[in-house]
């Protein structure tokens, strides 16, 4: 058999003019690239197509067949042995990371022997397993559920993995809007399989590892790379929409807060920007992946105590996603952060205003949150409220833009940041892969606006736990939506999430009160702590 590969491999080089004995000359790669079997297909379809050769990012040769000035092809071609790299048409072609480049995305944290582990980390400490049918087994396994979706994903599979995403996106949904508004009793409580001190030590092992894996061996993608980029150009002054290099030509399509939180990083860890080596950008994702974990641990205290925050903590440091969105060093995590901050400081309309502000002005999706916080309470804060958490809003919207009036207009920035996101067709969304669905696309988003207003003025409980819950549901409705979805948005809704279905229980039970519970016991040795607001 090895034999055969290489005589076979021989013959193909020799069929290859060659500059020299180890290289492949341009026409050498497109006689090898038109030998494929999806190029022949291609062909077949578009008999005038013609090919082009160029050097690829890589220094490899990328052999491209046209019709009628539009790719129908690519083949990638080893410049130094001729084998065939990769062979794309239709959206494969422009969207290269829907190739199923391994480690392109998450780096080592993707890999099976990794994600795995942590997978069951997440689960294990929680699930119940004398009462699989409770629904927090089940709450578990749907969070879970996206590995699947991103399995396929990383395969390359992408008429599989993006259908695979809904599913659990429109349970979460439901979930959380059922948290809010059921008048049910809550249940009586969250029996862990391991003591809380286990995780807290378990928490602070994983943050550690998280840490070191970025640092060690993690990539940085476009993301990480454009803020860095748009922060050089904060902090000297520049304008910052319309004038980034070609590298990252449309990294200019976030919201400014997202940029100028990265100024502090750029000036602390220099900048250079160059992929895969911006230390900025890693700095930037492990402060902002610490803050979530921080701010959840005192949303657990604030709920119901150390125990609790510890949980929300140690769910944040074992999920999967999470660790996915800090591997790839990207801002995700600091809209996580911005939005449980906002929930942290439900008690003040100022404080919330400000942040609901600069969480919207980072990547436009919390917006939809801003009516809730907006009439969170309305009864009790009435007027006064309204009007602080609109001037808090309003203040540090134009305090947040004021660095990108001073070069841009508004126009101008809402074509490059807004109308360029709903202006693209991506294959990230059924919206994009699956063609004639834009009339149902407007119906999803006319059906999200509403029920951001729905879960600001319909009434429910005024406590944090259904707050959080009609929070996380506000943003699963904007990612339903939206014309590009993407794994590294899972951090957006899961912390809301996390406290809504994990603070919802009357009390909190570990070790031999658990097993008291799971046998039948109504009794337990610690009193039932009311849920806080």
């Amino acid at each position: 058999m090895r034999l055969r590969a290489a005589v076979l491999a021989s013959l193909v080089l020799l069929a290859s003019p060659a500059s020299s004995s180890a290289a492949v000359s341009a026409t050498g790669a497109t006689t090898i690239a038109s030998r494929q079997a999806l190029v022949r297909q291609q062909l077949r379809e578009h008999p005038n197509a013609y090919p082009a050769v160029s050097s690829a990012s890589s220094g490899d040769w990328q052999v491209g067949y046209y019709s009628h000035g539009t790719e129908i092809a690519e083949v990638l071609v080893a410049k130094s042995t001729g084998a065939v790299l990769g062979a794309y048409a239709g959206f494969k072609i422009a969207w290269t990371m829907a190739r199923g480049t391994p480690g392109a995305f998450g780096g080592a944290v993707d890999a099976l022997y990794v994600w795995l582990p942590l997978s069951l980390l997440f689960v294990a400490p929680f699930f119940d397993f004398r009462r699989p049918a409770r629904m927090i087994n089940l709450d578990l396994i749907v969070l879970c559920a996206f590995s699947v979706s991103l399995a396929f994903f990383n395969h390359a599979d992408i008429d599989l993995s993006v259908p695979l995403v809904y599913p659990p996106l429109l349970y979460l949904l439901a979930r959380l809007l059922w948290v809010a508004w059921s008048s049910r009793d809550r249940p009586a409580a969250l029996a862990l399989n391991v003591p809380v001190r286990w995780l807290a030590f378990g928490a602070v092992v994983l943050v550690l590892l998280r840490i070191g894996v970025n640092v060690a061996s993690s990539n940085v993608i476009d993301v990480g790379y454009a803020n860095v980029v748009g922060a050089q150009k904060v902090a000297s002054g520049q304008p910052l929409y319309g004038s980034f290099p070609a590298s990252v030509a449309n990294g200019d399509t976030y919201g400014p807060v997202s940029y100028e939180a990265y100024v502090p990083f750029v000036e602390l860890f220099g900048d250079d920007a160059r992929w895969n080596s911006v230390p900025a950008a890693h700095a930037a994702a492990i402060f902002f992946d610490l803050a979530a974990i921080a701010l959840l641990f005192l949303l657990g205290r604030q709920i119901r105590g150390p125990s609790l925050g510890i949980v929300f903590a140690y769910a944040w440091a074992a999920f999967p996603f999470t660790a996915f969105a800090l591997e790839s060093n990207t801002n995700d995590a600091l809209v996580a952060a911005l939005i449980l901050a906002s929930l942290l400081l439900v008690n003040s309309p100022p404080g919330r205003g400000v942040l609901a502000a600069l969480a919207t002005l980072t990547k436009f999706a919390p917006l939809a949150m801003a009516p809730l916080l907006l009439t969170h309470r309305l009864r009790e804060q009435r007027l006064r409220g309204l009007v602080l958490f609109a001037l808090a809003f309003v203040l540090a919207a134009l305090l947040a833009m004021t660095p990108v009036l001073a070069h841009n207009t508004l126009s101008a920035v809402y074509a490059r940041t807004i109308g360029y996101q709903s202006g693209r067709r991506t294959p990230f969304s059924p919206w994009g892969l699956y063609g004639g669905l834009r009339g149902w696309q407007t119906v999803v988003q006319i059906l999200a606006v509403g029920l951001a207003v729905a879960v600001a003025f319909v009434p429910r409980r005024g406590d944090l736990v259904a707050l959080s819950a009609c929070a996380g549901a506000a943003i699963i409705g904007v990612e339903l939506g939206a014309g590009y979805w993407f794994y590294l948005y899972i951090p957006w809704f899961f912390g809301p999430a996390i406290v809504a279905l994990f603070g919802g229980y009357e009390q909190l039970v570990d070790g031999v009160g658990a097993q008291r519970l799971r046998a039948g016991h109504q009794h337990t040795h610690q009193p039932r702590v009311p849920l806080g607001g």
